[in-house]
């Protein structure tokens, strides 16, 4: 498919290698912006689906979108142009190193759905291989640009597999970002749990608003807490 279309924009995806996918609009449905983000930054856009997201969410003047792969900046660059907000999302062709090395603004909300496939096998497509491998994007990098990059309120949002939440958050806390907000998902109620859904602040907060997130009751039949949380942005929801 190479149009996804939501109830208010649409993404184009035929050059990347990443299609749109649940972890992507589960973190842009699910990232905390009670606190009024200004400024929001999405590290590795891919085709821009999470920042447009966001865009549609909140309020924030300035979007920002990093993405390293040249063919994904494209996309995300005209998927951003023909929405509705396109003045207030821009796309950098760029690694995260990279922009890390002169930050030039503080970001109010950090985003990433990061590349996580640690396993060390590697397919004939090198372009998924990079969108899809820890390799290319480690934690480490990630949670040493928030620390650098957040406002004093600043929030940070990612999605990961459920079994490296215990070292994201490890490594989190020696750049003194604590949890706030944890969701962990499951695919079926009688699934395992898959992902992690955690939200980061400089603050540590005496108690973690933690819950549990099941997406599907049986194949195509949604819960009711997935329906709620995506129900802006899916057409058939």
């Amino acid at each position: 498919m190479s149009t996804f279309s939501f109830k208010q924009f649409s993404i184009k995806q035929e050059k990347t290698a990443m299609k749109v996918g649940t972890d992507g609009v589960l973190l842009g449905a699910w990232a905390p912006i009670s606190h009024n983000p200004f400024s929001v930054l999405d590290i590795g856009a891919g085709t821009g689906v999470i920042a447009l997201m966001l865009a549609q969410r909140s309020n924030a003047e300035q979007i920002d979108a990093l993405e390293i792969d040249e063919d994904a900046y494209e996309q995300a660059v005209e998927n951003f142009e023909t929405s509705p907000w396109g003045d207030r999302l821009f796309c950098f062709h760029a690694g995260l190193d990279e922009f890390i090395e002169e930050p030039e603004d503080e970001y109010d909300l950090i985003v990433s759905n990061p590349p996580f496939y640690s396993e060390d096998y590697k397919t004939e497509n090198e372009q998924r291989d990079l969108a899809r491998f820890q390799d290319a994007m480690p934690f480490e990098e990630i949670a040493e640009a928030a620390d650098l990059l957040l406002s004093e309120n600043g929030i940070l949002a990612i999605i990961i597999p459920f079994k490296e939440e215990e070292k994201f958050t490890a490594l989190a806390k020696e750049f003194e970002l604590y949890p706030i907000k944890i969701t962990r998902v499951k695919g079926t109620p009688t699934s395992e749990i898959k992902r992690s859904l955690l939200a980061f602040s400089r603050k540590e907060v005496s108690e973690i608003a933690t819950d549990e997130l099941v997406i599907e009751i049986e194949r195509h039949v949604y819960t009711p807490e997935y329906i709620e949380l995506t129900k802006d942005f899916y057409l058939k929801m």
